[in-house]
C-alpha cells in the first residue's frame, strides 16, 4: 500500500470504474467521469490531515508503481471509531489483496490510531466482500434491509465489526507506507 499519486487518475477511472467494480460499491461512479480519479485523489491529503480519512492505493508487490485497488478507513476520532471500505480491480479478484490491504489498515486503526472499533458494511449479494471482512476476524453485527439505493434497486447491507479488544491481527507486509503519526 502507498499513498495515491495525481498521476494514478487514469488508472482509478479505468479499474474502478468497470461496471463490475463500481456494482459492489456505493460511491463510485459508471460510468467514471475523465478526470474524476484526480479530483478524488487531489483530496486525500486533506482528508488525512484533518483525521477524518485515510484512503491508500493497494499495489502489486511485485510492482509498487501497478495500481490493483484501494483502500480506505473514514475515521471519527470523538467516537474512536473507524469504517474501512475497499475495492480491487476485477483482474485481482480473489487473490486475497483485499484481505492482506485490509488486515494491515485495521491494525493500522488499532496500533497506530489506537481506534476503538473498527467497522465494515457491505452489500449483502457481494459474498466474497463478506468473507474478506470474516477472515479479519469481523462479527457479523446484522442487515439493515434496503439500506440504499444503487443503480435503481435498493440493496440491503451486511454490517461487520472488530473490537480494539478482540484484534489479534498484525500487518503482513511491514513494508506497507502506513503514516506514523496520529
Amino acid at each position: 500500500m502507498r499513498p495515491f499519486r495525481l498521476s494514478d487518475g487514469p488508472s482509478v477511472e479505468r479499474l474502478a470504474g468497470m461496471r463490475e467494480v463500481a456494482d459492489t460499491t456505493l460511491m463510485i461512479p459508471h460510468p467514471y467521469p475523465i478526470g474524476g480519479g484526480s479530483l478524488w485523489i487531489a483530496d486525500h491529503a486533506a482528508a488525512w490531515a484533518r483525521r477524518e480519512n485515510l484512503t491508500l492505493a493497494v499495489c502489486a508487490h511485485a510492482s509498487p508503481d501497478e495500481l490493483i485497488g484501494a483502500i480506505n478507513l473514514h475515521m471519527s476520532l470523538t467516537h474512536s471509531h473507524g469504517e474501512i471500505g475497499y475495492w480491487m480491480s476485477v483482474m485481482n479478484w480473489g487473490h486475497g489483496f483485499a484481505t492482506e490491504a485490509a488486515k494491515a489498515l485495521v491494525g493500522y486503526a488499532f496500533d497506530t490510531v489506537a481506534l476503538h472499533r473498527v467497522q465494515a458494511r457491505h452489500f449483502t449479494r457481494n459474498v466474497a466482500s463478506g468473507r474478506v471482512l470474516q477472515k479479519l476476524g469481523m462479527r457479523r453485527e446484522g442487515v439493515h434491509r434496503d439500506a440504499f439505493r444503487r443503480f435503481g434497486r435498493f440493496e440491503d447491507v451486511t454490517v461487520y465489526a472488530v473490537l480494539a479488544s478482540e484484534w489479534n491481527g498484525a500487518p503482513e507486509d511491514p513494508r506497507s507506507e502506513l503514516p506514523n503519526d496520529r
